[in-house]
């Protein structure tokens, strides 16, 4: 069977493993969660770019087989070097959902959740060109959720703070009628409730977990590394605190530990 690995700043990335757990159960799967330089958002495109190639290179040399940057920063800051660096191994990137929220909006007014590095990053100017050839007339409203990340991280999910920021965040799009809100950052997920309780219920929210493991299981599938056998082993590792990253995993993806057997352990990644 393959191992997978997942990578991101922090627990964002868990909603990514959560969904390979659903579609892909019966693999090996190793979660990187870089917690000591969490966010990566606020940090430099030069330093995300090296940081993403070093735990890639981490995972394969733990017998990774195929990756996952769970992470839109480090997406639209590595992914091509990245590849261009590994080309032998499968690498999923992660990307906002704005092509299936331009053609599930129905007033064309689409808001965008993500870090200030993916907003500003070259990868999303040219996912916003590539909508030129679509026919659309939506307005997208873009907006960094400064300040989340370390809340989210903290288990800060429901609290009076965190409600205050992301209301703060979501007002111009509330101010300009959104009826799609995109989750730019694999953190945000997990604030969907909150979300949904500042917007409404008649905001849709994309996440694209689902189609990036989708495309997991694609490249799989071309690498004859697609398997189908019983659950395996999830190796949880943190930079930080593994203790507080599998605390963190039983809270929000509890599944995981139902149907697989979870192991855990802090590493130094220079």
């Amino acid at each position: 069977m393959a191992t997978i690995g997942v990578f991101d700043s922090g627990i964002g990335g868990l909603t990514v493993l959560s969904e390979a757990l659903r579609q892909a159960p019966s693999h090996h799967y190793v979660y990187l969660a870089d917690s000591a330089n969490a966010p990566y958002g606020e940090k430099s495109s030069d330093w995300v770019a090296a940081r993403s190639l070093d735990l890639c290179h981490w995972l394969v040399r733990e017998g990774c087989q195929a990756l996952i940057i769970a992470c839109n920063t480090a997406t639209a800051e590595a992914i091509a070097h990245i590849r261009h660096e590994m080309p032998a191994i499968p690498i999923i990137g992660i990307e906002p959902g704005v092509k299936p929220a331009v053609h599930k909006s129905q007033n064309h007014k689409i808001g965008v959740l993500a870090t200030q590095n993916t907003l500003k990053s070259d990868k999303f100017k040219a996912l916003l060109d590539g909508l030129e050839g679509l026919d659309h007339d939506c307005k997208l409203i873009t907006q960094a959720g400064l300040g989340l990340v370390p809340l989210i991280e903290s288990g800060a999910l429901d609290t009076a703070e965190t409600e205050a920021l992301l209301r703060e965040h979501l007002a111009p799009m509330q101010a300009a009628q959104i009826d799609t809100l995109v989750l730019g950052c694999t953190h945000y997920p997990f604030l969907a409730p909150l979300i949904k309780k500042i917007l409404g219920p008649e905001v849709e929210i994309i996440d694209t977990s689902e189609a990036v493991v989708k495309q997991l299981c694609r490249k799989l599938e071309e690498h004859h590394l697609l398997q189908s056998a019983p659950p395996r082993i999830i190796h949880l590792y943190s930079t930080l605190d593994a203790e507080a990253l599998s605390a963190n995993a039983k809270q929000l993806i509890p599944a995981a530990f139902e149907q697989h057997s979870v192991q855990t352990s802090t590493v130094f990644i220079s």
